[in-house]
């Protein structure tokens, strides 16, 4: 991996999220810049599951971000994403087993406290859903969001480029909640595995001719600001679109465990920087997933970080997952 990268002033740990706040936003940036958000991004509270109030940049922290949360924390002070029921609710995937590179239907309900699927949510950031897919091995990236039955049956079309081990993360609020939650489930893809070790970013990376350089350290336990600034042909972009109601989705997933950590921009501008706070809430590496829109296409940006920290065991965690390339754009749900 490159010389640790250090994200300066970044906060708790999208994001929910994973993670990034991390959905479809202005079809263009001709209308009123969005605002920031001052709560959390589908409700995640600062214990780290789902966007809340410590995180997203927009002055609040989202998707599990937790502002202290650590190895050995109490379970309502883990990041997001890690527990698969939570506060009641529990995430039930419908057939957790798939093969890698064929389309399929990805199924899921959410249990309420009596056992029952929740129909009734709270909209965030214009969803009443984000939907996160990614790797154990943190290479590739989904944001998808699905639709919802009168039965309380979500659905979203996808494919999982590679085999292995993936992390699911329902990023949402419950009507009538007062913060929302992520939780995480794993869905398991046959195929011809390929383990790869953590990808490897410098501070700038390319993605369909677009240059995205990070800014700033990550620190554990330490509240922060990262930047990450656009452009195109050596030219500054000015002109990014609203997506989900913000310029920029931050999602950050530990790696070792996938924690999610989901954050939303503090800055109400076009471009060329977009900037987010948080705070991871350990050392080790991290992978970081910016969505931005420009030119009526959603992309992703994807970088790999370190705190100055202890490192997780990424390369462990990365032999036991599976290799994936290429990436997929939309406007909407994309992959990455």
């Amino acid at each position: 991996m490159n010389t640790p990268l250090r994200i300066t002033a970044f906060g708790a740990g999208l994001a929910a999220a994973f993670g990034l706040a991390l959905g479809v936003g202005h079809a263009t940036g001709n209308g009123p810049a969005p605002q920031p958000a001052t709560a959390a991004h589908g409700g995640h509270n600062a214990t780290g599951a789902g966007h809340n109030a410590t995180g997203a940049g927009q002055g609040s922290e989202h998707a599990g971000h937790t502002e202290e949360s650590g190895a050995g924390a109490p379970a309502e002070h883990l990041p997001g994403g890690l527990q698969v029921s939570e506060r009641g609710y529990t995430l039930s995937v419908e057939n957790p087993f798939v093969t890698a590179g064929s389309p399929t239907d990805l199924r899921f309900r959410i249990l309420g406290t009596d056992g029952k699927p929740v129909t009734a949510y709270q909209q965030q950031h214009e969803k009443e859903l984000h939907l996160i897919v990614a790797p154990r091995d943190l290479s590739t990236f989904q944001h998808l969001h699905p639709t919802l039955a009168a039965d309380g049956t979500w659905s979203a079309p996808t494919a999982v480029p590679a085999a292995g081990e993936y992390r699911v993360f329902a990023d949402f609020t419950p009507t009538g909640a007062s913060e929302g939650l992520t939780l995480g489930a794993d869905l398991h893809a046959a195929g011809d595995l390929r383990p790869a070790p953590l990808p490897e970013t410098g501070r700038t990376v390319t993605v369909d001719g677009y240059t995205v350089t990070l800014g700033g350290d990550l620190t554990p336990g330490r509240s922060g600001r990262l930047t990450l600034s656009v452009s195109k042909d050596g030219k500054p972009v000015t002109d990014l679109q609203p997506y989900l109601g913000a310029y920029g989705h931050l999602v950050a997933l530990r790696a070792g465990d996938l924690a999610y950590l989901h954050v939303h921009p503090d800055t109400t501008t076009p471009g060329p920087e977009i900037g987010f706070t948080t705070t991871a809430p350990s050392g080790g590496s991290y992978r970081l997933f910016l969505d931005f829109k420009h030119q009526d296409t959603v992309r992703t940006a994807a970088f790999t970080v370190t705190t100055d920290g202890a490192v997780a065991p990424a390369a462990a965690s990365a032999a036991s997952a599976a290799s994936a390339a290429g990436q997929t754009e939309g406007s909407d749900d994309h992959q990455h």
